[in-house]
């Protein structure tokens, strides 16, 4: 592996942000190497870490796919995770609209790594035209002769928790696209049965860059915890709602400014996306968009900043988000039956203006049941979320027990509240 001089961002979406070909791929990025095993140490040493929202880093995955591949004697499955469940996240697919081969290419050296003979790339059923793209690249890898593995794109069902890794596993073996829970892991017993890497695509097209360029020239971006560059999806109250590629590290206020500003007076923002945290306005733009820099209070899961105005109401803004995510739960624990659709009532009668006291206890307490009893992590999300819309807008939920309801209007692009029906 060598160094290069591609040591600035963009990265990812290349200098002009404009789609590339596969021949206009090649000419920016070069071929890929055949890095095979080598490329996990590599990794390893790049700290690259999945940007897909939980941050695990992405050499240890790699590792625990090709050892318990060894163990188990047969060949493991990648499986390219474009699912982006997130509603507030464009991140994804901006990248495989501008940079499909590069994700490709992450996939492909990745199967190499942990001894997979197929790939699987999982994107919505729901945008056909991005699904015909994939399939004409592949295609067009295939009749160069660019890929040692098949790789097939897969038209999965889109909802909020089925992008889960074991929900993508199992919908992959004939089942519903609902997450299960573990043990075990889906690197010890996936895709019939075989260990299975599930990455999502912005780590993909991380490694493919790592194979070419190597973990020195990797980390001359971001910070020594968090090297590399990031896919940020700005979103809300701003002039230019962008996907961004930065480094990590980079102030919130920095990365609003990159998005043209807010186009008026700004109260919060909401990091992380549905299953985030509301940090107030202005002490969070100083704060640093990186795991380290947002803790204890916040993480950069699924790389979404969402700007709230001051003419918008935060607390109607997180019912009309729980009554989302309650319904759209896979409804397979009490937690997510259950605890999510109390809680969402409760943050609605209180945005509405018909919140006691009494509520407002019985809702605190109910935030507090929601965290590590679910069958997956969706309702610690939705719980994460209710809890620092309550800490954050004290003022407002006072406001919202003695004079009702604000009357201020809605400002983020929530979806419906429908659940979920296809799984399959």
């Amino acid at each position: 592996m060598t160094t290069s001089p591609l040591d600035t961002v963009p990265r990812l979406l290349g200098a002009t942000g404009e789609p590339l070909d596969l021949a206009a791929h090649l000419a920016h990025h070069g071929p890929a190497p055949r890095a095979g095993a080598a490329l996990i140490p590599a990794v390893e040493e790049a700290g690259l870490t999945g940007r897909g929202g939980a941050g695990f880093p992405t050499g240890r995955k790699l590792r625990a796919v090709a050892a318990q591949r060894r163990r188990w004697r047969g060949r493991a499955v990648v499986v390219a995770n474009r699912m982006e469940s997130e509603p507030l996240s464009s991140k994804d697919s901006t990248l495989l609209d501008v940079s499909p081969h590069l994700v490709l290419d992450g996939a492909v050296l990745a199967a190499g790594a942990v001894g997979a003979d197929r790939v699987h790339l999982c994107v919505p059923r729901t945008r056909p035209e991005q699904l015909r793209a994939l399939a004409a690249a592949v295609d067009e890898r295939r009749a160069a002769g660019l890929d040692p593995v098949p790789v097939r794109v897969e038209a999965a069902p889109h909802g909020y928790v089925t992008s889960a890794s074991s929900a993508l596993v199992q919908w992959l073996d004939g089942g519903p696209a609902r997450p299960t829970t573990a043990p075990p892991h889906t690197h010890e017993k996936g895709v019939r049965g075989r260990p299975t890497l599930v990455q999502n695509v912005e780590t993909l097209a991380h490694l493919a860059l790592i194979a070419r360029h190597g973990p020195e020239w990797f980390r001359r971006a971001g910070t020594a915890a968090s090297p590399g560059t990031v896919l940020v999806t700005v979103t809300g109250a701003v002039r230019r709602p962008a996907v961004l590629e930065t480094d990590p590290g980079t102030p919130l206020g920095t990365l609003l400014r990159q998005a043209g500003g807010a186009e008026r007076p700004l109260q919060a923002v909401l990091v992380g996306g549905f299953a985030g945290t509301w940090l107030p306005l202005p002490h969070a733009l100083r704060r640093p968009f990186d795991r380290e820099g947002l803790a204890p209070h916040a993480a950069p899961g699924a790389g979404v900043i969402a700007a709230l105005p001051q003419d918008a109401c935060p607390l109607a803004e997180t019912a009309r988000i729980l009554a989302y995510l309650a319904a759209n739960g896979a409804r397979q624990c009490g937690p997510c039956r259950f605890g999510l659709p109390a809680v969402a009532q409760d943050v609605t009668a209180l945005a509405d203006g018909r919140a006691t006291p009494e509520l407002l206890d019985r809702l605190r307490h109910r935030v507090g049941l929601l965290p590590g009893r679910g069958a997956c992590g969706h309702p610690d999300g939705a719980a994460r979320l209710a809890a620092s819309a309550l800490a954050v807008f004290r003022a407002d939920v006072d406001h919202h027990l003695s004079h009702g309801s604000c009357h201020r209007t809605a400002a983020l692009a929530v979806p419906p509240a429908t659940p979920t029906e296809d799984w399959r």
